[in-house]
């Protein structure tokens, strides 16, 4: 047959439906554009053809977003409610971080900071936020920092089918870039070049960003945290539900904080120890302490220090500080000083797959940090300048922070001792108890039993 030299295709190839009445299975049609008109004489796709070329574009658009893996992250498979035994304002935060992000995909402008720990839902929303402009025929590149820069120095080498320029071009472009694992790059000077770039372009342009990460804004870069501030043009959401991958993590990071350990120690159950006969002036001692942990429980504010031998009940009120936090939905972190420095210590070793920095950062900017025993840590010069580094941030970033210790106050470090001296942060509560050893009789009951 031959061809038709009208017709883009060959008259004997149909692309288009066999039965379609409007091009017999072309595919294509001709435009009802009048003599004069641009289109006038031109060939057009049939309608018939148009859920293919949909779903090769659809699939095209996967292709350029790296989403293969992540269709099934859509807002409808996201649980804004979390998990069973979430606290109220784990659950609040998870609501208003999908719908911030259902707002963002109906609109793509401006930027979304969706920070928190790993497993809290924070790359879920960013790949359907992702996974929706693309079914839009948006097009969207999501990638990981990590992955990001690797793409970038791939295209340096010789094998690369794209140069650098094009390929830095395509990303620093894109209608919508989704950058998950923000803050975990490799904080090399050219890494940090090429990353502030594409912030500082997509900054200056205004083009629809999405950013995931698990690091503080003071760990940014200094350029890229004064953007990421930009309250114009930047919504930030803070995450603040545990791994949903991991129940464990309800007691705070499981590696990190012992406050699963002490789970049975609470306000409810703290003994005031009024029938082992003890002095009413000791008495009143872990009265008062206690009156100030149910306080200090309520609203963590500044730092408070719980002083007094072992088994006085110290660990115990300081544990239900943190048991209390944690039913509101505010997991801290618990940890005894020297099972903090073996933490940190191990994150030298080979096969560590956390870097010392990171561990530090999580510890030191945690929203509530109880540390238990301070002052029978290994007193090597590392440890003491870790210990104080902690305590510094802290101090000046005024963070609520719970310390227990067996020793005077004046007999530790003097660098720490002269930050808990500020009364404005700082309340140190003395404990004057022998150790606990379990109930015993009153004085008047032993009195009775030996009348008899």
């Amino acid at each position: 047959m031959p061809k038709n030299k009208n017709s883009p295709l060959d008259s004997n190839i149909s692309i288009g439906k066999p039965d379609c009445p409007l091009c017999g299975g072309l595919g294509f049609v001709r435009s009802s554009a009048e003599f004069g008109e641009p289109d006038f004489g031109k060939y057009q796709i049939c309608s018939c053809r148009l859920e293919e070329i949909t779903k090769a574009n659809r699939d095209r658009l996967y292709h350029l977003s790296n989403l293969d893996a992540l269709k099934d992250k859509t807002f409808e498979t996201f649980k804004p409610h979390g998990r069973v035994g979430l606290g109220s304002q784990q659950i609040e935060s998870l609501k208003t971080a999908y719908n911030h992000a259902q707002h963002f995909a109906g609109s793509l402008k401006g930027w979304l900071l969706l920070m928190g720990r790993y497993g809290c839902g924070k790359t879920h929303l960013a790949a359907a936020i992702a996974n929706q402009a693309v079914s839009l025929g948006v097009p969207t590149i999501f990638l990981t920092v990590p992955d990001l820069l690797d793409w970038l120095r791939f295209s340096y080498s010789n094998t690369s089918e794209t140069d650098f320029e094009t390929r830095f071009d395509e990303i620093r472009n894109i209608s919508l870039l989704v950058m998950d694992d923000f803050g975990t790059q490799n904080a090399t000077p050219w890494a940090q070049e090429k990353l502030f770039q594409i912030i500082n372009y997509r900054y200056i342009n205004q083009l629809a960003t999405v950013i995931t990460s698990n690091a503080e804004m003071v760990d940014f870069e200094g350029r890229i945290a004064s953007r990421l501030m930009d309250p114009e043009l930047v919504t930030q959401v803070k995450i603040i539900a545990p791994d949903f991958r991991n129940p464990k993590d309800d007691f705070g990071d499981n590696v990190i904080s012992s406050l699963g350990l002490h789970w049975r120690q609470t306000l409810g159950n703290f003994s005031l120890r009024k029938d082992e006969g003890l002095p009413p002036s000791v008495v009143q001692s872990l009265k008062d302490a206690f009156e100030v942990a149910r306080e200090y429980a309520e609203d963590p504010k500044g730092w408070l220090v719980f002083s007094g031998p072992y088994g006085c009940g110290k660990t115990h009120l300081a544990a239900a500080i943190g048991n209390y936090q944690l039913g509101l939905g505010n997991p801290p972190i618990m940890k005894g000083v020297p099972d903090l420095l073996d933490h940190l210590r191990a994150t030298f070793g080979p096969n560590s797959s956390i870097s010392l920095d990171r561990l530090f950062t999580e510890i030191r900017t945690t929203r509530l940090l109880i540390l238990d025993d301070l002052g029978t840590q290994s007193a090597t010069p590392w440890a003491k300048e870790k210990i104080y580094q902690l305590f510094n941030y802290r101090y000046i970033a005024e963070l609520p922070t719970v310390i227990t210790t067996s020793g005077f106050p004046e007999e530790l470090d003097q660098r720490l001792f002269s930050r808990m001296q500020d009364e404005s942060l700082c309340k140190i509560i003395l404990i004057d108890a022998p150790s606990y050893r379990g109930r015993t009789k009153s004085v008047s009951s032993r009195k009775k039993t030996g009348s008899h």
